[in-house]
């Protein structure tokens, strides 16, 4: 199987890495603002010609809102960048002339200069080529320039790309289809271990990972082949998404398009892994996330992260009232049940990153899940199953009344949606539809998935009964 084509775009920050990425791509995936150090991951694109496209954070990031820890591992993602690609974009800014960072740069990326193609953006007038000129005295060959803000020189700088590259014969990105892999969407509160989740998954420092709310930014998409010995092999596309925080401590605009973004990644996932820490436990957030991706009809498996810290603590004593860890565990899986009582019958795997414990059980609940996700539920079972319920639980009375079904059927998968044909759509009690909604899914073994009831109540003038 021939190696992936990688392209790769560098440069210090703010000179349009993530527009020139965005145009490139032909679609908004990378985050676009005025201030530096926004892109931290690296985050690809499979483009139509055939090759992946990388936009990497910006290299000589000096900001005092950006911790040093994480400057010095988005710049160690530029370096893997580098090393990987079979071409790189080096960008600079027409405006501002050559920088000394820039020089910097270009001294990097001397050893690779083969495969280096010199990127001259802003440049949004012709009059203006003469500042693209200057840049030549990088030492890195002639410019092109662009204006990726305006989608000047773009097609240029996309046929000079792929007379580079030269012939792409079917790359790995081609072989299997995006449509064909399980859309797999890591969410959580800020700092709760979704990027170190997604390493131990990518088996490699893929995803920068830091002591610190706030390191993902972007959502970043990686395309992943698991195999273990029960599931089998799967194809998954695995989204890295930025912490949810509460919206009234969204504070900058990064972080509102960071939400943006995460909300988009679970609305185009097959399934959602909502991860917890082990430390902290299930917070208000958390819950309010969970509503949230419930709403939207996916899956949820419950991941608790960070679980060695949570056994590193009972076994040094810190953890009282348990005899042993298989009581604390279960005390532990007890009290989450109890906060995400609404659920569909949710899986709640425990997880460490570090060991790799719990992860064949979290993607075994992935792969059974999404193959839960195309069952079809028979009418004669699914109505019969409803009168069973409804005989062993009758609904509550409302103004001497009860809700009633006469009829029932599947009108849809991913999420499951079920038409019922009843006597007043207002009287199906909350409390209620979750019992109707859980014992469907033990019912017919879909732990996991959603159900949601399309209600069709009587005209108003039969509404008698």
């Amino acid at each position: 199987m021939p190696d992936q084509v990688l392209v790769a775009i560098v440069g210090r920050p703010n000179v349009g890495k993530s527009r020139l990425f965005n145009c490139l791509a032909r679609r908004r995936l990378s985050i676009v603002h005025d201030k530096p150090g926004v892109t931290r991951d690296i985050v690809t694109a499979d483009c139509r010609a055939g090759y992946t496209l990388m936009d990497t954070g910006g290299i000589g990031l000096e900001d005092k809102d950006t911790p040093i820890a994480i400057s010095e591992a988005t710049e160690s993602q530029a370096e893997f960048a580098i090393l990987a690609a079979n071409l790189i974009l080096f960008v600079t800014d027409g405006r501002e002339g050559v920088t000394t960072l820039d020089m910097q740069i270009a001294e990097l990326l001397r050893p690779h200069q083969k495969k280096v193609l010199l990127v001259v953006n802003k440049i949004d007038h012709p009059e203006n080529q003469n500042m693209a000129l200057e840049m030549a005295q990088l030492g890195m060959g002639d410019p092109l320039s662009v204006s990726a803000e305006h989608k000047l020189g773009i097609d240029d700088l996309e046929d000079e790309i792929l007379e580079r590259l030269g012939p792409i014969t079917s790359p790995e990105t081609k072989e299997i289809a995006p449509a064909s892999r399980i859309a797999l969407a890591m969410v959580g509160r800020p700092n709760a271990g979704k990027s170190s989740l997604g390493n131990r998954l990518l088996k490699s420092e893929r995803l920068i990972v830091a002591d610190l709310p706030g390191t993902t930014r972007d959502t970043i998409e990686t395309a992943l082949e698991y195999t273990d010995r029960k599931a089998g092999t799967w194809n998954v596309r695995l989204f890295d998404t930025a912490g949810l925080r509460q919206k009234k401590k969204v504070d900058s605009s990064v972080e509102y398009f960071s939400s943006v973004r995460t909300r988009r990644s679970i609305e185009n996932a097959d399934i959602v892994l909502l991860l917890i820490d082990a430390k902290e436990g299930v917070t208000k957030q958390d819950k309010i996330i969970a509503g949230e991706i419930l709403d939207s009809g996916k899956p949820i498996i419950v991941v608790v992260t960070k679980w060695d810290f949570a056994l590193e603590s009972f076994k040094q004593d810190m953890v009282e009232g348990f005899r042993n860890l298989i009581e604390f565990k279960q005390s532990y899986e007890k009290a989450l049940r109890a906060a995400f009582y609404y659920l569909p019958e949710t899986p709640i795997v425990f997880t460490s990153a570090k060991s790799g414990d719990g992860i064949e059980d979290m993607m075994e609940q992935v792969v059974r899940i999404n193959r839960a996700l195309d069952t079809r539920l028979p009418t004669p079972k699914l109505n019969q199953t409803l009168l069973r319920l409804m005989e062993n639980r009758q609904p509550t009375k409302l103004i001497g009344r009860r809700f009633k079904v006469y009829y029932a059927t599947q009108i849809g998968n991913r999420p499951f949606k079920i038409k019922m044909f009843c006597n007043r759509e207002d009287k199906l009690q909350v409390q209620y539809r979750r019992y109707l909604e859980r014992s469907i899914v033990r019912e017919f073994k879909i732990e996991g998935c959603p159900v949601f009831f399309n209600l069709i109540g009587k005209p108003a003038k039969e509404k008698r009964d």
